[in-house]
């Protein structure tokens, strides 16, 4: 890493009350200096203390750019674990600009996308999961998705990873140990002893790897997806959850001829929801294309939403849903329940198996809108969330590294029944215990590093 100093314009670039410039690295306080002129003009940042914070102005030349608090935070207690300076100034565009090009003349560089993380982990700040959790803290989309990633931040995967690992390191040792000094360190009865632990490590990180679907949802959303016939009431679904009229809602069968997307926040979880055509044999070409498309949503969906009209009866293209329907996660919602009901309950029941939930609902009088709530929560996060044990990995590259590791560990379990050498089990252990290292940032290359660390956002 370079050990320069380098500064950006922290705050979104916008119009608003208050705009960030901070300025990170070994000249940052000598450079806050040479632009910013206390109310005492005898006064300099060199000379303050750490977490202090100081009111003037920021200068360039004789010009008087704003006026301005800055924070100092010396080294090693800010968040890079360098010398920092935020020079808190208004949150005009132009004016932040000003400063920022100000500072950067004085000898500062523009930062790269995310680079003050970047140096918070390479400075041994955080690890590289908690740096991970600084992108997901700023990009969450709901409340579930923002405790996940605080809970990270605070160090939760970090432990846990942590744990495991020095826990394969032992059997590491006692391995070697036993290889090189046999007449004091004796593995008579050590493959059981290593075939017990190994299951229990197998089991927690197999426990990770499931809950990171639920992770991965929680970050992003669930991918929901609306299915039924034509004129069952999807369009009127989605327009009651989005709460606008985003789809266009006529008495004509097939009005729906392409998918239709948006993004809601149901109750502190963020469902991708997908209006579809209605699946029937369809009269044109273009129709079909709809019908062709929602079939292929259904296949990646993480959640389908099965619209049955309650006012009419069943007919082949049910069944048609009801298959695609089978095997995924799925809710049937009995629609126009403020009609004379035709379809009940229990033939919807009888149709599906009796495998999902089954609820009855009214678009157009909007109800049974909290009884869907209370279901996807008790589908997918068994009802109300919890952060204090559970653990979410929320990426796909911690999910392959669990994914390495469990392949490496049932390596050993392998070898272990086969009777093979004790030197088999202490390689394969030695590949699980780097696999999971990756999660935390230990033996991963600059590549990676750079590759992870320029998806951030600009300032952070």
């Amino acid at each position: 890493m370079r050990n320069d100093t380098i500064a950006a314009i922290s705050t979104a670039m916008g119009n608003s009350g208050i705009g960030i410039v901070r300025i990170s690295g070994p000249n940052a306080v000598s450079i806050a200096d040479a632009v910013f002129c206390a109310k005492n003009p005898e006064k300099k940042l060199t000379n303050q203390k750490s977490h202090t914070v100081h009111y003037g102005f920021i200068k360039d030349g004789d010009e008087i750019i704003d006026e301005v608090l800055v924070t100092l935070m010396r080294a090693p207690r800010s968040f890079t674990a360098e010398d920092t300076v935020e020079i808190n100034c208004h949150g005009g565009v132009y004016t932040m600009r000003r400063v920022l090009d100000t500072v950067l003349r004085h000898g500062a560089r523009p930062a790269d996308p995310g680079e003050f993380t970047k140096r918070a982990f390479l400075n041994g700040r955080i690890d590289l999961s908690q740096a991970e959790a600084v992108a997901d803290v700023i990009q969450a989309k709901n409340q579930y998705a923002l405790q996940s990633s605080v809970s990270q931040l605070r160090g939760s995967v970090r432990e846990k990873i942590s744990r495991m690992r020095e826990r394969i390191l032992y059997q590491i040792a006692w391995i070697e140990s036993a290889l090189d000094d046999p007449e004091h360190v004796s593995l008579e009865h050590y493959p059981q002893t290593l075939k017990d632990e190994t299951e229990q490590l197998l089991s927690e990180i197999r426990h990770l790897i499931a809950a990171a679907d639920n992770g991965r949802m929680l970050k992003e959303g669930i991918q929901t997806v609306i299915l039924g016939k034509p004129n069952v009431g999807k369009s009127s679904l989605l327009n009651l959850l989005v709460g606008e009229e985003r789809a266009i809602v006529t008495e004509i069968a097939g009005t729906t001829r392409d998918v239709l997307e948006e993004s809601i926040n149901l109750n502190g979880i963020t469902l991708n929801l997908s209006d579809t055509a209605g699946i029937r044999s369809a009269e044109n070409v273009v129709e079909q294309i709809g019908v062709d498309r929602a079939r292929e949503k259904a296949k990646n969906a993480d959640l389908i939403l099965y619209v049955v009209d309650s006012s009419l009866p069943l007919d082949e293209n049910d069944r048609e849903i009801a298959q695609i329907f089978s095997g995924k996660k799925g809710i049937v919602l009995l629609n126009k329940s403020d009609l004379t009901q035709v379809t009940t309950e229990e033939t919807v029941r009888a149709l599906t198996q009796d495998k999902y939930p089954v609820l009855s609902i009214s678009a157009r009088e909007q109800t049974g809108l909290e009884q869907l709530e209370k279901t996807i929560q008790e589908l997918f996060y068994h009802g109300e969330l919890q952060f204090n044990d559970e653990i979410y990995i929320t990426n796909a590259r911690q999910k392959a590294s669990l994914l390495d590791a469990e392949n490496s560990l049932k390596k050993v379990l392998e070898s272990i029944e086969l009777h093979m050498p004790e030197d088999f089990y202490s390689i394969d252990l030695m590949d699980a215990y780097q696999s999971l290292g990756m999660i935390v940032g230990e033996a991963v290359g600059e590549d990676l590093i750079n590759e992870i660390f320029s998806r951030f956002c600009m300032g952070k």
